[in-house]
């Protein structure tokens, strides 16, 4: 598949300049980092540098005070606390931090995950009559709450206080809690709202030991699980985000707590391979496997184990999990592809809504992106549960699923998300109308040329600027993850030299030359098609990005290539 590149060009040209002077560093490397809004020295220097230090106060957060002060009041009284989470890796993670930071003050406390297709997302009547049953003083939601408008009158109501740790969008209206911890608030000044659900939930517990007359610098243990938080819910790797990010996989990469340990021998991980993508394709999925299928406790009681014994029965529990997962995936993906090529006219529509009321709902959202990847059109995939169609939308960049669906709230009971994904719920006799004006908005939304999926450049550079000095420069862009994607770069007019071949499964493996440089080596995944115009002699232009190759003690530098363009 051959992208359309676009060329990321930073806000103000003369940052570039600026930055290349005061840093000492290449155009390019300049270039990188104004693309990535980093403007000044002092913005550099934090940013090459995310020291655990530059964490802002917790108590910068609007609620903080009131929230830190109840949880520490809780402690002190050894109450009966309930950590209520999500289902997701975010919600997990969080819900083993806040559980574990309790009981090791010797708290009374329990978690309750809500089941996915049983109860849903956030805070509901059950979860709430099993906080009272047990006799909870005190409810602590975790990636959750910030709309339980009803939910928090009622936990009211029945004497229990709650404290709200969320990152979602604020709505209209703040749960009447204790405390509402979310740096998306519109009246919370705290210097970064991209924190993850368990991202606010490691500034409440920091807030607390600081309430408790405790070094906040105990809350640096849970490092590893919000490292998982934070890659798995795809929020900005930026900010305080960073400085979490990187202390986190230092964390992983050398002492991980049991339950990841178990988990990464089981999957033949080794620690100090840990990256964030290697937790976004591997740790996260299996964490967040069980609550896709249904039952998430199984993850929070991976993450909160005590014994090598336990975190390793579990582990192969979650994998088996994962498995079946895995299973669902495939089956749907080949379901959703008949559907396509049977009942639709690929070239006609602008996007793609699907529907079968067998689908499992936990799998349909990444079957939905996979169709997004493949297409390059906003994909919605349905299913029905209990008589009611519910879904996951994904969409492509130029167009706002989050908004679509607010076009047709006429239509819907039920939808909530953001830019790129969605969830909703709407009944079967509004279906029809539904795909019809989505495909409307659509085709209104984005011109012919944003059908063409997208390749982002970082920047055009020559191979003779290609050394190890560049690529230690390069190094320190890392954690990558979104808002830092690893820099993708073009070069023109390049050459293969030697024979090019086809390895593995279609992989397309060469040397390269441009302008009698050095000889790199490159290699494209699934990239065979490209065999023939690679060896004809003709010069050709690629986007790639560096990576570095370690055989028998020797490192060189390859280009793993995302496309090809002919010249």
């Amino acid at each position: 598949m051959s992208f359309r590149w676009v060329y990321s060009q930073p806000e103000q040209e003369d940052v570039v300049s600026v930055l290349q002077r005061s840093l000492g560093v290449p155009g390019v490397i300049a270039q990188l980092l104004a693309i990535r809004d980093i403007k000044t020295y002092d913005n550099a220097k934090t940013f090459f540098r995310p020291a655990i230090d530059l964490l802002y106060d917790p108590f910068l957060m609007k609620d903080m005070d009131e929230g830190a002060e109840r949880l520490a009041l809780a402690i002190r009284r050894s109450e009966k606390v309930v950590v209520y989470g999500d289902y997701d890796v975010d919600g997990t993670t969080a819900t083993a931090c806040l559980y574990t930071f309790l009981t090791e003050f010797g708290v009374n406390a329990d978690y309750y995950i809500p089941h996915r297709f049983k109860e849903g997302y956030g805070i509901n009547p059950e979860g709430i009559h099993y906080a009272e049953s047990i006799g909870a003083n005190l409810i602590v939601s975790v990636d959750c709450g910030i709309t339980a408008i009803e939910e928090a009158q009622t936990i009211k109501e029945k004497g229990m206080d709650l404290i709200i740790c969320d990152h979602h969008t604020v709505g209209d209206e703040i749960p009447d809690a204790v405390a509402v911890l979310d740096p998306k608030r519109l009246d919370c000044t705290y210097p970064f709202d991209g924190l993850s659900g368990a991202g606010v939930g490691f500034k409440l517990i920091q807030g607390t030991l600081r309430k408790l007359g405790l070094p906040d610098s105990i809350a640096y243990k849970f490092l590893d699980l919000i490292s998982i938080s934070i890659a798995s819910d795809i929020v900005p790797i930026i900010d305080e985000n960073r400085i979490l990010m990187k202390a986190g996989l230092q964390m992983l990469q050398n002492n991980p707590r049991v339950g990841i340990k178990a988990l990464m021998e089981l999957i033949k991980m080794p620690v100090q391979e840990i990256t964030t993508s290697k937790i976004v394709f591997s740790i996260g999925p299996r964490i967040n496997a069980a609550g896709r299928m249904g039952d998430a406790t199984t993850a929070v009681k991976l993450m909160i184990a005590d014994t090598y014994t336990e975190a390793k029965s579990l582990a192969l529990e979650l994998e088996s999990i994962n498995l079946k997962r895995r299973d669902k995936d495939s089956k749907t993906m080949e379901e959703a592809l008949t559907l396509i090529d049977e009942e639709l006219d690929i070239d006609e529509v602008s996007a793609l809504v699907l529907y079968n009321a067998d689908w499992h709902l936990g799998v349909i959202g990444i079957v939905a992106s996979r169709l997004v990847d493949m297409f390059h059109r906003p994909a919605i995939m349905l299913s029905n549960v209990d008589g009611k169609i519910k879904g996951s939308a994904r969409s492509i960049r130029g167009f706002n699923i989050y908004e679509a669906m607010r076009e047709c709230d006429d239509l819907l009971e039920q939808f909530g998300g953001h830019e790129f994904a969605a969830g909703l719920t709407l009944e079967e006799k509004n279906l029809s109308e539904f795909r019809r004006r989505i495909n409307q908005l659509a085709l209104n939304g984005l011109s012919g040329s944003r059908f063409e999926p997208e390749l982002m450049i970082d920047a055009k550079i020559d191979f003779n600027e290609i050394d190890m000095k560049f690529w230690k420069l390069l190094g320190q862009f890392k954690p990558f993850g979104p808002s830092n994607l690893r820099p993708v770069f073009v070069s023109e007019k390049v050459q293969a030299t030697g024979v090019p071949t086809v390895v593995g499964n279609g992989h397309l493996k060469m040397k390269v030359r441009q302008n009698g440089s050095g000889v790199f080596d490159a290699i494209g995944f699934n990239m065979h098609e490209y065999l023939p115009a690679v060896r004809d002699g003709n010069p050709f232009d690629i986007a790639y990005v560096i990576e570095e190759n370690l055989w028998n003690g020797r490192r060189t530098l390859q280009m793993r290539l995302k496309d090809i363009h002919l010249s």
